[in-house]
């Protein structure tokens, strides 16, 4: 399946798409960041740790993301204010952290949106690679997820993303493709990443909010 030629010919001439993009990726960036350096927080660790999890995580999917599409080079080595950002969120929540009642409460909402600002992102960026929309959708999965898988991998929690039952991938997977169908019917590329965004968001709210969750498998003891 390939983008009809009428809608890249349209998303080309679409030019604020790609400030969009960009924002997306500074949003994304930012949020993770806080979620990194809230992390660190709750581990203990010293200054160089909350900036070393806050950059991880912050920047970690995008790398991911930027090395499978090769592009070259890498968004954060080529504009290093990415970087600074996220040094930046380590240092404020490395002096503000103890003033939140509940960490991990700020840590898990803060974690939706940034999953849903970087599957946007993720999808936005191949969109403008002019990838098919699989790969469309695995960008923005990729993006929206290793991130934060990363960070608590290192830390030594179960990731967020493996939590039993929650929607996570789930969630970012359906916002790429919501972001995928809308490009596909052509609509604005702005609007498309929004709404997958948008959609992603929503979905791992509820999850969060009302218990929304897929099934889980339960092991049935053997038949004597």
């Amino acid at each position: 399946m390939h983008w009809p030629a009428q809608a890249w010919r349209r998303s080309n001439r679409d030019r604020p798409h790609m400030t969009l993009v960009a924002l997306l990726d500074y949003a994304s960036v930012l949020i993770f960041a806080i979620t990194g350096a809230l992390v660190a927080s709750r581990a203990q660790l010293d200054l160089v740790g909350f900036a070393f999890i806050a950059c991880l995580t912050a920047l970690g999917g995008g790398t991911i993301r930027d090395l499978l599409l090769d592009r070259n080079p890498i968004f954060w080595i080529a504009n290093p204010t990415y970087l600074a950002v996220a040094a930046g969120a380590a240092l404020v929540v490395f002096f503000t952290a103890h003033l939140l009642e509940s960490r991990y409460r700020t840590l898990i909402w803060l974690d939706s949106f940034a999953l849903a600002v970087a599957v946007g992102a993720g999808a936005g960026v191949a969109i403008t690679l002019q990838q098919s929309p699989t790969i469309v959708m695995l960008m923005g999965v990729i993006t929206g997820c290793m991130g934060g898988l990363m960070r608590d991998v290192v830390v030594g929690q179960v990731p967020l993303v493996l939590k039993q039952g929650e929607l996570y991938v789930t969630a970012a997977f359906a916002g790429a493709a919501v972001a995928v169908t809308c490009q596909h019917y052509e609509f604005a590329t702005p609007l498309a990443l929004l709404a997958g965004a948008g959609v992603t968001w929503v979905l791992r709210a509820g999850s969060l909010f009302f218990g929304w969750h897929l099934p889980v498998y339960k092991s049935t003891p053997p038949k004597v």
